[in-house]
């Protein structure tokens, strides 16, 4: 198929996508580099295949922050690194009444979702037991989804948090094979990888998303999510860098709002069927073009993320609302 950037080659596109074909490179990077005057009829493409595997409906997520900033990794992203002079709060993984009191307020949010995220390599085993035991009264007692985000995990690990009932564990990839020395030097692009296989061994859902704006090309960009694609993540989180003061990529810049477009776009079409997330980054890279997003991603996080703000949960409902989109109410 050759294209010309036409709003016909994105239907084409939708067409293959729908009936199980995978985009040629050049098609991934026909989207990523479409004239910006070409992005409606792009997402209109993206649409017909996100309304056939999920209609009109967002999925809302919730995150806490379980545990802040005490890493030793050297992410060039992250504010809690040991790299990072930010000035962000440090405490140890939160008890359970703590955690429990997130998941009521996920409840508030309408979010199906909660996420509980510690920073860390990984868990140790007195936090592996306090996530459980949160967990398992969760679960008991609310109508949530419990993703679990806490780094590099071992077999038994992966296989106690799926037993404990954590439906979904988070291990993003963040960016390309080839550009990941550049982002972090403490852990490897395969252990990251192997994470996430070793979550959906153990029975739980795998969600792994990347972070965009982190120096990748756009070719990198189209492998990022061919590496989805192949790794079966159920969940993909779509990042754009949030440039923090105090962290080594406090001088990227932002995405511009018609690229991180594409970009969800180019996500749609290469893992159709999938749960994609418009996610941190969203409020100060799409800015006033959030609402678009939605008509590639399905699924969105609600209120703060980590370290960073996000907009006011009643602007996210009103948005959800004024597209004419419903929120999903239980996942269920």
């Amino acid at each position: 198929m050759t294209l010309t950037s036409t709003s016909c080659d994105w239907q084409q596109l939708a067409s293959l996508a729908l009936n199980g074909q995978l985009l040629t490179p050049e098609e991934g990077l026909a989207i990523l580099q479409a004239p910006d005057d070409e992005v409606l009829p792009l997402l209109h493409a993206a649409f017909a295949v996100r309304k056939h595997y999920y209609g009109k409906k967002v999925k809302l997520n919730m995150i806490i922050n379980a545990k802040s900033g005490l890493c030793p990794e050297d992410c060039g992203y992250c504010s809690q690194s040991i790299v990072s002079t930010a000035p962000v709060p440090k405490y140890s993984l939160m008890d359970k009444a703590t955690l429990l009191a997130g998941a009521r307020e996920a409840m508030n949010r309408q979010a199906g979702t909660y996420c509980i995220v510690a920073s860390g390599k990984g868990p140790t085993e007195r936090e592996l037991n306090q996530v459980i035991e949160a967990v398992q009264e969760i679960t008991a007692t609310m109508p949530l989804k419990i993703c679990a985000c806490l780094g590099l995990l071992s077999d038994g690990q992966a296989q106690r948090l799926a037993d404990a009932g954590v439906h979904r564990y988070n291990h993003n990839v963040n960016t390309s094979r080839a550009n990941y020395a550049a982002i972090t030097t403490t852990h490897t692009y395969d252990q990251r990888t192997e994470t996430v296989r070793r979550a959906k061994s153990s029975g739980m859902s795998p969600c792994s998303g990347v972070i965009i704006g982190m120096g990748e090309t756009d070719d990198e960009i189209v492998e990022m999510a061919y590496a989805l694609r192949e790794l079966d993540s159920d969940s993909i989180p779509i990042n754009f860098l949030n440039a923090i003061p105090g962290t080594p990529l406090a001088n990227a810049g932002r995405t511009p709002a018609m690229k991180a477009l594409k970009v969800l776009a180019l996500f749609r079409f290469v893992c159709p069927s999938k749960e994609i997330r418009v996610a941190g980054g969203r409020e100060v890279n799409l800015r006033s073009l959030q609402p678009l997003a939605l008509y590639a991603a399905n699924s969105v996080f609600v209120g703060d993320y980590l370290t960073t703000s996000g907009q006011d949960v009643s602007d996210d409902h009103r948005m959800i609302e004024d597209l004419g989109f419903e929120i999903e109410r239980c996942a269920l």
